[in-house]
């Protein structure tokens, strides 16, 4: 099998191809595409009749879906799952900083004690989309005790957690929203999740509960949000990623007493590389032996 990198190549991701037992080769030859460098405006320029499976290097899809580079006859696959435990790490970073108030000590001119302080021993967290991500963070959460409702796309109960809902399920995601203290977003973004936290689910949260999103910015109502955070109706929100993105210069979220924010910076690129290599070495062994590959894209379900 031959397997083309691009637009840019990697090293670390070349020489995975090679460890798994196939071959680089020119783009016109490739029966395999591993995509590094560009966003889907550039496929069409190594697409070709032969391809047959192209490997994204992002876990979210959002702009190859809107593209229509994902094309028939193709196999194409994500990074779903591989920046998990990475991710989940920055997760549990914004968390503490969160309960312990750490944004506005960091602000801080003077010595004082913020109020506010809280802790996670034995916190409820709600986690909207408990895949990988999810996951990962529940085992980092375990020493502290906590309490997790789930949500997830089938409904099938999340080991380790209190109970599970379908995302299908309003009342189960409003009874989530209401006794978290802690809502963390980590779904896919989709039709049907954008602005899934509006003002109407932000009505619903703890007055001291903390909404975070390391998702996509498309899945929470920046405007509801900041009016949220202004009438102080909830505890504080610390995002990794926001609608827009990159947040404007100026933005009130930068410098909002309830607000931190990081700029999607919970997978940086010298994690993300060597994460992905991983992936691609696994991917190219299973598909030279066979075997399903992970992280295969539902075209439907739009991730």
């Amino acid at each position: 099998m031959k397997v083309h990198i691009g637009p840019i190549a990697p090293p670390e991701l070349t020489a995975a191809v090679v460890a798994a037992g196939a071959e680089i080769g020119p783009a016109a030859e490739a029966s395999a595409l591993v995509w590094y460098g560009s966003g889907p405006e550039r496929f069409a320029e190594l697409d070709h009749p032969g391809l047959e499976w192209v490997q994204l290097p992002s876990a979210g899809i959002e702009t190859w879906m809107t593209s229509g580079a994902l094309r028939d006859g193709i196999t194409f696959t994500s990074a779903a799952g591989t920046y998990a435990e990475t991710v989940a790490e920055h997760t549990l970073g914004l968390m503490l900083a969160g309960a312990r108030q750490l944004h506005a000590v960091a602000r801080a001119d003077q010595w004082a004690r913020p109020a506010g302080i809280r802790s996670l021993i034995g916190a409820t967290v709600g986690i909207i989309g408990a895949g990988g991500i999810g996951r990962a963070l529940m085992e980092l959460l375990r020493p502290f005790g906590v309490r997790v409702l789930a949500v997830n796309r089938s409904g099938k109960p999340v080991d380790g957690a209190a109970w599970t809902c379908p995302a299908d399920d309003a009342s189960g995601v409003r009874r989530l929203l209401a006794e978290s203290d802690f809502v963390v977003i980590a779904a896919p973004a989709t039709a049907e999740t954008a602005k899934l936290i509006d003002a109407d689910a932000l009505s619903l949260m703890k007055s001291d509960a903390w909404l975070v999103n390391v998702a996509r910015g498309s899945l929470v109502d920046t405007d509801a949000l900041v009016a949220a955070l202004d009438a102080e109706s909830i505890g504080g929100a610390a995002l990794d990623v926001t609608d827009p993105e990159p947040l404007p210069a100026g933005h009130p979220l930068f410098q909002h007493p309830r607000a931190l924010i990081s700029p999607h910076s919970a997978n940086p690129k010298s994690l993300l590389i060597p994460a992905l290599a991983r992936r691609v070495e696994d991917n190219v062994r299973r598909r030279l032996a066979g075997e399903p590959l992970l992280g295969v894209i539902d075209l439907t379900a739009g991730y």
